[in-house]
């Protein structure tokens, strides 16, 4: 996660979890600012799945200005232990956007950093 923006107290992050397609996704909840209607220019990047409707979006900051990146549903937030957490390593080639995994009830989530999907987006 990105260390700037976690909120860690106790050895634990607050996860953001939210389904794009038929795929459930992770992020720091503290880079969300809110989940709002979704728009038509909202980003969504096909590496993640396309949203099957797509009806909201979960809004953040960029250094351009308010990001939006369309999204099916969103679940919850769960603070998670540092413990339950791996950083996606270098050599995995992943995207930039790809930060790590949450394993989570005998699964693992993808996490990912909000800013980098816009900026791989190449629009906010």
């Amino acid at each position: 996660m990105n260390d700037e923006h976690s909120h860690e107290s106790g050895g634990e992050v607050d996860i953001l979890f939210f389904d794009i397609g038929v795929s459930t996704f992770g992020t720091d909840a503290s880079q969300v600012l809110r989940i709002d209607r979704s728009l038509p220019e909202d980003i969504t990047l096909p590496e993640l799945g396309l949203p099957h409707r797509g009806h909201r979006a979960l809004v953040f900051d960029t250094p351009e200005g308010e990001g939006h990146l369309k999204v099916d549903a969103v679940h919850a937030v769960r603070s998670i232990p540092l413990s339950a957490l791996r950083r996606m390593p270098p050599t995995a080639g992943a995207a930039p956007y790809a930060v790590g995994v949450c394993l989570e009830e005998d699964r693992a989530v993808l996490l990912i950093d909000l800013v980098e999907t816009a900026r791989t987006q190449g629009r906010h």
